[in-house]
């Protein structure tokens, strides 16, 4: 037998599989399963938008775009940073579209990270960040964010992690998996420390279009004194219900984004021509979309916020992206023994709260970009699940 462990990355070998997909996978497997685990929107691509991606086929607009993406697109995104959030990007210099944010996440901190750079990361967050962060030979410091605080990113806490190897800070707001988001406030507390240690600061904000309480998503490279320390990662899977079509951009200064397109034109050449041009027509003529989508969200986040802290899991108000994370910690069991008999007593699928870290022990993910049927059936099989386990204590 060939030994394939001395061929392969350690540093990719070291890295688990996605904490997300588990339960998913379950789901997959059994019938009668209702899933809450994965963050994609019910909705489809409005059709005006798919026309435009329809449009090109039949056209026969099948080549390679340029590098960095059609002008046009640039063009779009700059102006939508513009219009959106106050902030200015050239479409030439400091823009480039990617195979989903995701690409450019990678591209980030492949470009950004040497080995031993460290790489300051709150969680609960997304999956990504840390085995990327990894696989590009950083060090990731993991900072815990509270649910006392909303689960955001305090300045004291930042300024605790940081040391002289320090060189990214990873701002992943409006978060996943818990729908907190810092406000202007926060994100100035956050850049006086960033600006004091001299760090950069790759900001997510992916869901910066899904905000509610009356809240607009506020960049921090916005922030005085930022713009020039902050990548801006962003797409369209979120907002415009386009996750298949597998499209996202960074923003950033012009020496760090031309060497994020240097490592795109070598290992992906260029986006997806036909979903480029379906996101044009989304930044022109999408705004209504957007706001027909989050006013929906927005019912929906109210319904199943209320539902947990009426059945006794305690959830504070999330006020981004479509997750609420609720503590499980009263039942008695840890994440992963609360979603492993959820799903197999009750057919409901829920994401465990250490996908996103170890601190999430104790919470779940459940995502509500769902059907408010699909919705309404599954918080009643987890009130049943979580009245059943009360008259187990009770036994």
């Amino acid at each position: 037998m060939i030994n394939y462990d001395k061929y392969l990355n350690s540093s990719i070998r070291s890295v688990s599989p996605s904490g997300i997909r588990k339960f998913f996978d379950i789901a997959n497997e059994m019938d009668d399963v209702i899933s809450l685990s994965i963050g994609e929107p019910d909705f489809q691509t409005p059709w005006h938008i798919r026309d435009e991606g329809i449009r090109s086929l039949i056209k026969g607009k099948t080549w390679y775009s340029p590098n960095r993406g059609f002008a046009d697109l640039l063009n779009e995104i700059s102006k939508y940073y513009e219009r959106r959030f106050g902030i200015s990007y050239s479409p030439s210099k400091q823009t480039i579209v990617t195979v989903g944010g995701s690409e450019a996440i990678d591209l980030a901190f492949r470009v950004m990270v040497e080995p031993g750079d460290e790489v300051i990361i709150p969680q609960p967050s997304f999956v990504c960040y840390e085995p990327l962060a990894v696989m590009a030979g950083g060090k990731p410091v993991i900072i815990n964010t509270k649910d006392e605080d909303n689960f955001r990113l305090k300045a004291a806490d930042l300024e605790a992690a940081i040391t002289p190897k320090t060189k990214l800070l990873v701002l992943p707001f409006p978060n996943n998996p818990t729908g907190a988001i810092m406000e202007k406030r926060d994100l100035e507390e956050i850049a006086g420390v960033v600006k004091k240690h001299d760090l950069i600061v790759l900001s997510d904000e992916i869901y910066s279009e899904l905000t509610y309480g009356g809240r607009d998503h506020v960049s921090i490279a916005s922030i005085d004194g930022m713009y020039e320390r902050t990548i801006v990662i962003n797409g369209f899977s979120k907002s415009y219900a386009m996750t298949g079509w597998r499209l996202g951009y960074a923003l950033g200064p012009t020496e760090i984004i031309s060497q994020m397109t240097k490592l795109h034109q070598y290992g992906i050449m260029s986006a997806p021509t036909t979903a480029q041009y379906a996101a044009i027509e989304a930044l022109k003529n999408g705004s209504r979309d957007v706001r027909k989508m989050r006013d929906e969200y927005d019912m929906r986040r109210r319904l199943v916020v209320d539902s947990f802290n009426d059945m006794g899991l305690s959830c504070f108000e999330p006020l981004g992206a479509f997750y609420v994370f609720p503590c499980i910690k009263s039942t008695g069991l840890s994440s992963e023994e609360f979603c492993t008999r959820l799903i197999m007593e009750k057919h409901v699928a829920v994401v465990p709260g250490t996908a996103f870290g170890k601190c999430g022990d104790g919470f779940v993910r459940v995502s509500y970009s769902y059907s408010l049927k699909h919705l309404k059936i599954a918080l009643e099989r987890i009130r049943e699940f979580t009245e059943e386990l009360k008259n187990e204590g009770n036994g």
